[in-house]
Formats: C-alpha cells, structure tokens, sequence
C-alpha cells in the first residue's frame, strides 16, 4: 500500500469516528512501554506457552486502538490476529461458538491480510506437499504423490486426531477434494471448520462428520487452528476480545455464563490446552471491579486483580491487568499534530498554515470544554473535528477556521458515554443508555438523547 493509500485510509476512519484498521503507527502516543512487555510475552508464547493480557480502561483511553495496534505489531513477529466485538445480539461472549465463528472471520496475517484461514489452510497443505517432495523425492506430477500426501498428512495430523478428530477429518476431505478439484465441497468444508452453522450434509458426509460447531467444540478448533498456526512456522495466534464490558448489560444468568467463558478459557491456557495463544480481553473499570463484571465471578477476579501504582507511573506492565492511562491535553495536541501531518492534502501549505499549533490548541480546548473539561472522552471527537476543518481548508481557498468554526457537539454524533459528559450526568446512567442502544439499534443517538435528557 502506498503512503498516500494509507493516509487516505487512516483519515477515512478517522472522519467516521472510527479507529483504522492500518497505519497506526503513524500517530500512537503512550505504548511503547506495553508494546515491550508485550513483545516479551509473545516470545514466550512462541515457544507453545499461553498467556493472557487483560486491558482495562476508561472510555476515550484508547483500549481498542491498543488492541489493535498491539495485533499490528504481534503481525510483524508472524502471528496470526483476530479482533473480536463482544456484543449483546451479534456476538455474545457466552455463545462461543459465534465468537470462534467471529474469530475465524477477521483471521488476519502480515502476509494474506484480512480473511486469512483459507490461505493458512491452503499454506498448511502445500507446506505438507513440500515436506513429501523433500522427504521422499516425489514430486507433484508423480502418480504416488496424492497417497504419499495422505501420510504426511495422517503423521501431521495425529495428535489433532486423539484431540479433535472432527477436525482432522475435515482436513483430510478438505485435501481430498481439492486434490481432486471437487472445489464446492472443498470450500463447503472449510465453512464447516470457520463454524458457519448451515452447512450441506452432503458436504459433511465426504467427510464422516454430522452436525455443527457447538459452544464446547468451538474451544477444540480453536486448539486445531493453533496446531494449524505453528506447524505453518507463526509464532502463534493473538486473539482480542474487545468490549467485553457489555456483558454488564446482560441479565444475570447470561452474565454467569459469560464470565464462566472466561474461566474456562483461562483454565484451559493455564493447563497448557491452547499453546500459542496470547488472549487480550478489553474492558472499563467498572468490568473489571464492579458487582456486575468480574467480581460476580471470585476465581477469575483473583486471577486478574492488580494493584496499581497512585499516579500510573509505576505500574507493573507485566502483571496480567493493565491499565491504559487517561490522555492529556499534551498527548491530544501530539496526535492531532501527527494526523495534520499524514494528512492527504491537495493543498498542503494552506493546511498546514492555516491549522497551525495555535489551532490545534485552541481545538482541544473547545473539545474539552464541550464534555465539561473531561479530556478523556475528547480524542475521537477531536480528531473528528481536526479532520472536518482540514477537509474545510483543503477545498475552500477562502476558508479561514480561525473566524469561522464553531464547535457544535451534535447529540447524533456523539456516543452514550459522550452524551452523558456533556449533559453532566453520571456514567452510570451512561452505562443504561449503552444498554438501551443496545436494545434500540434503529433510533440510538434519539434513545440516548431522551434518556439523558431524564
């Protein structure tokens, strides 16, 4: 992707309210102390441990812009990435196998990009066909080559096989087929093992399996993509659950089950179970120690409970929970003078004079002032804001933003936590306007206007 490609891409985000998917790098302030401690851990994953890294942090602190910069940078050391939104009616944490499904969806690697399983399992086999050619000097024109495949295969593929044999087998048809370019069920196979639910039992039958990916198998693939994962040569898979906080919204029984997801998945890395996963699960304050998030569940609160430093300075960054640090007016003036400079400008030198460091300045102080000071809940807002006076100045020859903007914080723009700052309300009462968004995804920003309003 070219520079001008990628900068298009991060202020195309950045002008939705939205994190980018690339490019990060280019303007990240305040991680570079989590991304070495990370780095350490993914060494130690790499060599078929398992870990986990609980992010926690305040709305407006940047925990998915973390996450997601942490999985660029865990790309570049050849793992394999998946993001996660833990949501109430798409992707329920309690429902593990929508959340494997999910996973296997936004499977990502440096070298394939987005939507990667096919190509892992494609690598996987040619990596197997390459063994046979090495090993036993067959090569693909012989006619003993698709048999002598099979064995690698079977000698690959046998501890899976004790493990998981649903998988194995599914593997082994999936070879089957494409060898001989029965294309249809091979990728009707391959839906099977991403757990798509509807899938054609004559499909299924090539193969010798019934059924669909349940919550229990959901964890036993995950185990098969891992094995798939390290065989290939990745490090491994680093896998975000993002949002979890939105189990608190859920009734109580959900919520059990939901943190029992968790736990099991965290028994499981603890016994050894899923080597070369790094799981990253986000979450605010409230997730964390309120009555209604890990608390409700004693194990795995006192698996992950942290005492942190006074002012931040010197929390531990090795423990199992972080937490991400609220921005400053200094870390806002750093990013929106990093995006000014990306940004894809037919006029440069006009944008570049006309929203100088005075500007900038001038910006986040009206962007702070709009959620009564509380610079936390600015950065989205306020890049959203920098990119829509650039644009204005970029077009306009006669468009000076000095005499003309005027902040206008738009109710229909801003998120729950945001409606709540700039009405004075508690996050609390946030928090019910998240659920009922939730529940009223057709109208969301009148919803949570009416509530605030009381």
């Amino acid at each position: 992707m070219t520079v001008v490609s990628e900068s298009s891409a991060i202020v195309n985000a950045l002008r939705s309210g939205l994190v980018p998917s690339q490019g990060l790098e280019h303007f990240v302030t305040g991680l570079d102390p989590l991304v070495a401690v990370v780095s350490e851990e993914l060494d130690f994953v790499a060599g078929g441990k398992g870990l986990s890294k609980w992010i926690r942090g305040e709305y407006g602190t940047g925990k998915t812009f973390a996450a997601r910069y942490l999985c660029a940078k865990a790309r570049q050391r050849k793992f394999a990435t998946a993001e996660v939104q833990i949501s109430i009616n798409d992707t329920p944490l309690h429902h593990l196998e929508a959340v494997y499904r999910r996973l296997i969806e936004r499977l990502e690697t440096a070298g394939d990009g987005p939507n990667a399983f096919q190509a892992i399992v494609e690598g996987w086999l040619y990596q197997v066909g390459d063994e046979v050619t090495r090993l036993r000097g067959i090569t693909e024109d012989d006619p003993g080559f698709a048999d002598a495949t099979e064995q690698r295969l079977e000698d690959k593929l046998a501890d899976l096989s004790k493990r998981n044999p649903a998988y194995a087998q599914v593997l082994r048809a999936y070879h089957r087929a494409t060898h001989d370019g029965d294309f249809a069920t091979a990728q009707g196979l391959l839906a099977w093992l991403a757990g798509q639910p509807h899938t054609d039992r004559s499909v299924l039958k090539a193969a010798g399996v019934k059924g669909k990916v349940d919550g229990q198998a959901a964890l036993t693939f995950l185990g098969g993509l891992l094995q798939l994962l390290r065989q290939s040569g990745y490090g491994g898979l680093v896998v975000v659950l993002d949002e979890v906080e939105t189990i608190q919204r859920m009734n109580a029984q959900t919520r059990e089950k939901s943190l029992n997801a968790l736990r099991q998945l965290m028994d499981m890395l603890a016994k050894e179970e899923l080597p070369g996963l790094y799981l990253v699960v986000t979450g605010t304050r409230d997730f964390f120690e309120g009555y209604k998030g890990l608390k409700a569940l004693a194990p795995l609160y006192q698996r992950v409970q942290v005492n942190f430093d006074d002012d931040g300075r010197f929390d531990n960054l090795r423990a199992p929970q972080v937490r991400l640090l609220p921005f400053t007016d200094e870390r806002l003036l750093t990013v929106g003078a990093r995006i000014r400079a990306l940004y894809p400008a037919t006029n440069p030198s006009r944008v570049a004079a006309r929203v100088d460091d005075r500007f900038l300045r001038a910006l986040v102080g009206q962007v702070t002032a709009g959620f009564g000071g509380k610079v936390a809940l600015a950065p989205r807002l306020f890049l959203r804001e920098l990119i829509d006076v650039m644009d204005r100045v970029d077009i306009h020859d006669d468009y000076d933003p000095v005499e003309r903007y005027r902040l206008e914080l738009d109710d229909g723009k801003l998120t729950p936590e945001e409606l709540a700052a700039k009405h004075g309300r508690s996050m609390d009462v946030a928090e019910e306007v998240a659920g009922e968004v939730a529940d009223d995804p057709a109208e969301p920003h009148e919803t949570a206007k009416r509530r605030l309003d009381g």
